[in-house]
């Protein structure tokens, strides 16, 4: 097992181990090139030394290393390094969708669909490439955090035009197709078959066919029928039972011909769940390219194959999620093909040395002397060329010397490898990089200095520059707030500052941005936030309330910068009722903005029923029922509770307040009216919302009118 810390290559920094599977370990490690973190899949050393499982290993890379699609996983490098044999995928932290049925049970129908829509057009991409997985199951399909759909582990993946026999690697007996059972040839219709089994289980919570071993799930698998979804559950629509059952045919002629197909035809489940759209071939007579070795029956039942293995990770989500689930099926001969391989091997000798009898005989009778035999010295004995073997060369395939091309532009990249080898195949792909400029190859397939076969695709991504990012909204954050989340690791922004006046946002909060939040922009960009620095310091004029009403004053003294204070009211034999008499500054006289202008209002000549003198307050409280440190991780902060009522904004307390002092009631609260007021609560200058709300969060506060 390797330590956090070991280097491998001089590149690859081991950072923590994450799953374990029958062939090989999974590691988090950091590319120290590219200042990225990878999955590194590491052969066991018990395997190091076996030839056929190295191969293996290597042809998992070669498989999947000339994909490029986002519902596959990327492999960026394979090589060795004093005996360990690794390959370097993308790391894609998350979870099986194995370990995704089992913590759910069974899936809803649009995730079911959605997923399988997401594994299916990652076959495609492999099967437009000619390349077969052959495997297809939830433990090599992993859901990332983000919820993308990425299929892995090729380990037995073959080319499909390589007409190979799969008697020898066959994947996890759950999912195999009845061909792959029989030891037959396999197309992308088998992987068709794999899918539906996996739908099967996504919509089900179970697999097809379970048996009291592999032997039994595989015969099932050739011989039985699986119970119909809608049979299980009523609920799962008809076109979908149906997609399923197609997917499953035995012979391979009547599913699905291509994932393509097998895409179209989820969607529009999507769409039209009650739909008659999916047709099943009727039976025709067997024009299938499956190969039968041997009566299906006895091979199947004669032969031994492993049981699954489940290789746990470490935790439910695991880095990469690769638990290498090597469950592949190995047929053991049976006592009859002993017998005939031990005939055959017996036989090969008897007839090589009645062969070589017969050649001495001729080269050598018995009338020939040798050249020294004194009795007959004129016989001389030359060899026949024809019956003399010449060494056979062994097969070698003619490479080059990749040479180190990251950091060159795509002209002097290609010439530099056509310098190497003229007939250099060079394929070129796209990315973002964080390090290298537009324009420049920022990866490239094989690393530098590898020997690689001529007749094998050179891969050069080259780097459209750094991935642009929205700039978030921090309007209403404080300065350092701001400033923290525009320049954390996510953002990376180089952040100057503006400071203007404004007379609604306090002194210290942020106004807005410079580009304005949701512009696109890259890591390393200058991003301006404009600061408040609270109202000018300008006087206004009051203007004239008396005359007027409660909301005309309102309007007069908005418009003015002003607001409206405590409203009393008295008789007036001189105004009537629900006129301003008084205003407690003058009109005309100059104050700072925001001042509160107290009035009186007139009841009429009679009071309206009140006493001389008296006069209407209403007064309400608040209950404060949320703990905001309860979900901002810190125990303290400044809080300010602001009541809005009748258009106007109040604050009604301002107070450093812990996490030990809530909930609390407010009383007293004054009002202008017995129209409600809406409370709104801010921490540390920021209004606080509820996980996953948009808006802040907000109270009421009721009034009742007091009379003194």
């Amino acid at each position: 097992m390797l330590k956090s810390g070991m280097i491998i290559s001089d590149r690859y920094e081991i950072v923590d181990k994450v799953g374990s599977g029958g062939m090989a370990d999974v590691y988090k490690a950091k590319d120290q090139r590219l200042n990225r973190f990878v999955a590194i899949k590491i052969l066991k050393p018990e395997y190091s030394s076996d030839k056929s499982f190295v191969n293996k290993f290597r042809g998992e890379a070669q498989s999947a290393a000339c994909l490029s699609h986002p519902n596959i996983v990327n492999v960026y490098d394979v090589g060795d390094d004093s005996g360990l044999h690794y390959i370097v995928m993308e790391l894609v932290e998350g979870i099986t969708l194995k370990k995704f049925i089992e913590k759910k049970g069974k899936l809803e129908i649009k995730e079911a669909v959605g997923i399988a829509i997401q594994i299916a057009q990652g076959m495609e991409a492999a099967h437009n490439n000619n390349i077969i997985h052959r495997d297809i199951k939830p433990q090599n399909i992993i859901i990332s955090r983000e919820g993308k759909v990425k299929v892995t582990d090729f380990g037995i993946a073959k080319a499909s035009n390589s007409n190979t026999i799969t008697s020898n690697a066959m994947g996890s007996v759950h999912y195999l197709s009845p061909e792959q059972a029989r030891g037959g040839y396999s197309d992308e219709k088998s992987d068709i078959y794999s899918l539906g089994v996996t739908i099967y289980e996504m919509l089900s919570g179970k697999v097809p066919f379970a048996g009291d071993n592999t032997v039994s799930v595989a015969l099932l698998h050739i011989q039985g029928e699986a119970m119909p979804l809608r049979e299980l559950d009523p609920e799962i629509p008809v076109s979908l039972d149906k997609i399923v059952q197609k997917c499953m045919q035995k012979r391979p002629e009547r599913r699905y011909h291509s994932a393509s197909e097998l895409i179209a035809d989820l969607k529009k489940a999507i769409a039209h769940p009650d739909g008659d759209f999916v047709q099943i071939p009727a039976f025709v007579a067997n024009d299938s390219p499956t190969i039968n070795i041997s009566d299906d029956l006895s091979r199947i039942k004669n032969g031994t194959y492993m049981d699954e293995d489940e290789h746990e990770s470490k935790a439910g989500y695991t880095n990469n999620a690769m638990e290498d689930d090597d469950e592949d099926l190995d047929s053991v001969d049976t006592k009859m093909d002993k017998f005939v391989v031990a005939g055959s091997i017996v036989t090969i000798v008897v007839l090589a040395l009645a062969i070589t009898f017969i050649v001495l005989w001729f080269v050598f009778p018995k009338n020939k002397k040798k050249p020294t035999d004194p009795n007959n010295p004129e016989i001389t004995v030359t060899p026949d060329p024809e019956l003399t073997p010449t060494p056979s060369a062994e097969p070698s395939v003619e490479t080059f010397e990749v040479p180190k091309v990251i950091g060159l532009t795509k002209e002097d990249a290609e010439a530099l490898i056509k310098t190497k080898y003229k007939d250099a195949i060079i394929r070129y792909g796209e990315d973002y990089s964080d390090d290298i400029e537009e324009g420049f190859v920022c990866e490239q397939y094989p690393q530098e200095s590898t020997e690689y076969p001529v007749t094998s695709e050179v891969k050069l991504t080259i780097s459209t520059g750094k991935e642009p990012i929205e700039i978030p909204d921090v309007h209403g954050l404080s300065e350092a707030q701001a400033e923290k989340k525009l320049t954390d690791k996510d953002y990376q922004f180089d952040v100057e500052k503006e400071y203007v006046a404004d007379n609604s946002i306090a002194e210290g909060l942020v106004i807005s941005t410079k580009p304005d939040r949701g512009t696109k922009a890259v890591k390393g960009d200058k991003v301006t936030i404009v600061v408040s620095t609270g109202p000018e310091n300008k006087q206004v004029s009051v203007p004239k309330l008396i005359g007027s009403t409660k909301e005309q004053a309102k309007k007069l003294l908005k418009d003015a910068g002003l607001e409206l204070g405590n409203v009393k009211t008295d008789k007036s034999e001189t105004y009537p009722a629900g006129q301003i008499t008084y205003q407690s500054t003058s009109s005309g006289q100059l104050v700072d903005p925001g001042t509160r202008i107290d009035v009186i209002i007139s009841t009429g000549p009679s009071g309206g029923g009140s006493e001389p003198g008296s006069e209407v307050r209403y007064i309400g409280e608040v209950y404060i029922d949320v703990n905001p440190f309860d979900y901002l991780g810190t125990d303290e902060g400044e809080i300010v509770l602001e009541m809005e009522q009748d258009g106007w904004v109040t604050p009604i307390m301002d107070e450093v307040r812990s996490s030990g002092e809530f909930p609390f009631n407010l009383t007293g609260i004054e009002g202008d009216s017995d129209t409600p007021g809406i409370v709104v609560m801010y921490v540390d200058g920021a209004a606080f919302k509820l996980p996953g709300e948009q808006e802040p969060k907000t109270w009421v506060v009721n009034f009742e009118a007091v009379e003194d």
